[in-house]
């Protein structure tokens, strides 16, 4: 739920091979990438742009006043607290039975078959509209023209990018261009294609969304993979998480262009910083990636 690419990229990758990616495991592959990055991003931005401002006076005491004024939490933030809190922990739930039973044991299928990621997902909802905020005046957290101004249109883009996907499979398109790009490439060990993998789903994601990056590369990944006669899982995933990686135009993220659009970064700061993360992205992807897959036991 990090980001769009990863709902899509899964989505993608489990169907071309069948393989079930669980919350923990996600979790576990992704932790020691993102920890790394965020070192790099403060190491990075420290020395690459000088800070104007040694120290800021007075946050400590804005932050005091803030939380005065914010005062107790609601009875509506606690039921989302609470709703937000159970939806997580069934979603790590088979994980954590998996870590300790392992994934051949009769619990973990027993609880994995009936808490899909989706399931919870409405589940934890479903607590929004029954959870009350004032019983008395039945008034609940969640109400329906509430739930109607959400965003669903980027929703429905999210399956769109899963039966784009499909119908590249399908219509054997997909097959077409796996063996074109890997004729053409000579793409034929899976470090190979990792690589090839990573380094177009960031260029793609600098020139175009994130969730557009992983509608469209990751399709063409896992042909390309099954072409050369390697498991996809790899290559898909490291796409996946690659598409998440357009640090160095205001066009690649929203908050890219939030940043660029205040003045306070001009084009070229933002392009030389953007420059050194996607090359440390991508190498930390092409190395920990498989490392962390192969732990889990994944991509087999």
């Amino acid at each position: 739920m990090g980001s769009p690419p990863n709902l899509i990229g899964r989505g993608l990758i489990e169907e071309a091979t069948g393989e079930r990616i669980s919350f923990g495991q996600w979790m576990v592959m992704a932790a020691p990438i993102c920890l790394l990055m965020f070192a790099i991003l403060a190491v990075v931005l420290l020395l690459l742009n000088k800070p104007e401002l040694k120290h800021i006076d007075g946050v400590a005491d804005y932050v005091a006043r803030e939380r005065e004024e914010m005062g107790r939490l609601s009875r509506a933030e606690k039921n989302t607290l609470i709703a937000f809190g159970v939806t997580v922990f069934l979603w790590i739930l088979p994980g954590i039975i998996a870590l300790a039973f392992g994934n051949d044991s009769d619990i973990y299928s027993s609880v994995s078959d009936r808490l899909d990621e989706g399931t919870v997902a409405v589940f934890g909802a479903a607590l929004l509209f029954l959870l009350p905020t004032e019983w008395e005046q039945r008034e609940f957290t969640l109400r329906w023209r509430d739930a109607a101004a959400i965003d669903w249109g980027t929703i429905v883009l999210f399956g769109t990018g899963i039966i784009f996907g499909s119908l590249l499979a399908d219509s054997g398109l997909a097959e077409t261009i796996g063996n074109s790009v890997a004729d053409a490439l000579g793409l034929s060990s899976v470090v190979a294609i990792t690589i090839f993998a990573v380094l177009l789903a960031i260029v793609v994601s600098e020139t175009t969304s994130n969730t557009a990056s992983a509608a469209v590369v990751v399709p063409i990944v896992i042909p390309v993979a099954i072409a050369a006669g390697v498991n996809p899982f790899v290559p898909a995933l490291a796409a996946t998480f690659a598409a998440s990686f357009g640090f160095m135009l205001p066009v690649s993220t929203p908050q890219n262009a939030i940043v660029y659009g205040s003045g306070a970064v001009p084009i070229t700061t933002m392009i030389r910083s953007g420059v050194t993360f996607d090359v440390a992205g991508a190498i930390l992807i092409i190395l920990f990636l498989p490392l962390m897959i192969a732990l889990l036991g994944l991509g087999a």
